[in-house]
């Protein structure tokens, strides 16, 4: 089985994350519009204290796990269909 809906969401995932890394969202609006776990971490904790590296990792892994619920959604409604 192939995951193209996986592969882009992780590079979804790094582009927000390069977006934000590179200095052109110097208010983090993208960065925090687009990361679900951004969202979670300033809802428990002040955000200034959070590692941005890890916030990262789990903004990608974030945005891939919901490219593999997709494709996965997609294969079983291939199957039903046949």
């Amino acid at each position: 089985m192939r995951y193209p809906v996986t592969l882009a969401a992780t590079l979804i995932g790094v582009a927000i994350c390069l977006y934000n890394s590179t200095g052109y969202d110097p208010h983090n609006m993208v960065f925090f519009m687009l990361s679900v776990p951004a969202w979670i971490a300033d809802m428990i904790v002040d955000i200034h204290s959070v590692n941005v590296y890890l916030m990262y990792v789990l903004t990608v892994a974030t945005w891939a796990l919901l490219g593999f619920i997709c494709d996965k959604a997609i294969a079983r409604n291939r199957r039903r269909s046949y």
